[in-house]
């Protein structure tokens, strides 16, 4: 088989201004002193947000590789709680910082989502010759980088569980540890909970058998690979997938459309997989793009993601169906196609 032939595609995200994590400490005492201070009367009061941001410059020394990463941690209630983790992976020409909407609402309602940057399919696509950003995106897609990229994913992981985080690890479930991606990340999420692909003889195998669930939101396909089924065989944890029927990547020479996220969905034979599509939207909705998919659309989509992602994991840890039996119900007018009800049976 052709080893040039790379395994993935996807698509750009938006930016975010930084929190250092000094920054973060500055606000954290900052909160701690508004909370001894008497409340004046008329003076308007701004609450603390309930999460906190911290970034982390971890660099991978074994593979001399940064990776960048943020945290999104919930503010109140570490103590007393075991803590969920998301491990995030962005799309191509991507960052730490997009997907805000997503870290901030996920831990400002008790679990914590890590945010990595794939330095080899990063933000620095967009840069320079404007001309030679196909020729960078193409390359980014190989297959070398979707192996780094997983890589990158248990490095963050490992990172995250130890003392080097500055956080108790001991506040993270080991038991509720989520993999999650959009576009090139979504195929990232998949490499990482067990899918394998054939190259010249070998079998690339980047699982991380402590994932125990996977969000996958606009999985591109594999490229070159018609057989999905044996490419998806081997995962075996709880997975998510959302798209939208205007769910489209395209470039100068390659198109993929809503089919392919269905395909992938099919392809999977663990039968505890969910399946949300939205109808309209773009590609780029899920990330923290403002108007794309829709003005109307676009935030509601945002919330709807968002907040699935969270009854699927109260179903998937808790065996709590409730939330998404009212998130069905809740957001059915601009649904194009679910399987909630069959995964509620």
């Amino acid at each position: 088989m052709d080893t040039n032939r790379p395994l993935v595609q996807a698509s750009r995200r938006a930016r975010e201004v930084p929190v250092s994590r000094r920054q973060m400490n500055a606000m954290l005492l900052a909160g701690l002193a508004t909370l001894a201070m008497p409340t004046v009367a008329g003076t308007a009061q701004h609450p603390a947000p309930p999460y906190l941001i911290t970034d982390f410059d971890w660099v991978d020394r074994t593979r001399s590789r940064p990776v960048p990463t943020r945290l999104y941690w919930p503010a109140t209630g570490v103590a007393e709680q075991s803590v969920p983790l998301v491990v995030f992976s962005h799309g191509i020409g991507g960052s730490r910082e997009g997907y805000s909407y997503l870290g901030k609402y996920w831990s400002a309602r008790g679990v914590a989502s890590l945010h990595i940057q794939h330095s080899g399919s990063d933000r620095a696509l967009w840069r320079g010759n404007p001309f030679a950003v196909v020729s960078r995106l193409q390359a980014a897609a190989q297959e070398q980088e979707a192996i780094a990229r997983a890589a990158d994913m248990r490095f963050a992981l490992d990172n995250i569980l130890s003392d080097a985080s500055g956080y108790q690890a001991a506040a993270i479930n080991p038991q509720r540890l989520v993999a999650a991606g959009h576009s090139y990340g979504a195929n990232t999420t998949l490499l990482t909970v067990g899918a394998q692909v054939v190259r010249n003889g070998q079998t690339i195998d980047c699982l991380d058998a402590r994932f125990a669930a996977a969000v996958v939101i606009s999985a591109p396909p594999f490229y070159g690979e018609s057989d999905l089924a044996a490419i998806l065989k081997n995962i075996t944890v709880p997975s998510i997938h959302i798209t939208a029927t205007d769910d489209v990547i395209q470039i100068p020479g390659y198109r993929s459309g809503a089919e392919d996220r269905l395909a992938i969905f099919e392809a999977i034979t663990n039968p505890h997989k969910l399946l949300a599509v939205f109808r309209g939207g773009s590609h780029s909705m899920f990330t923290d793009r403002s108007f794309t998919g829709g003005f109307s659309l676009n935030p509601k989509v945002k919330l709807a993601t968002a907040d699935l992602a969270l009854a699927f994991l109260a179903s998937t840890f808790d065996g709590d169906d409730s939330a998404l039996d009212r998130w069905q119900t809740q957001w059915q007018p601009i649904l194009a196609k679910t399987q909630v009800n069959d995964w509620l049976g």
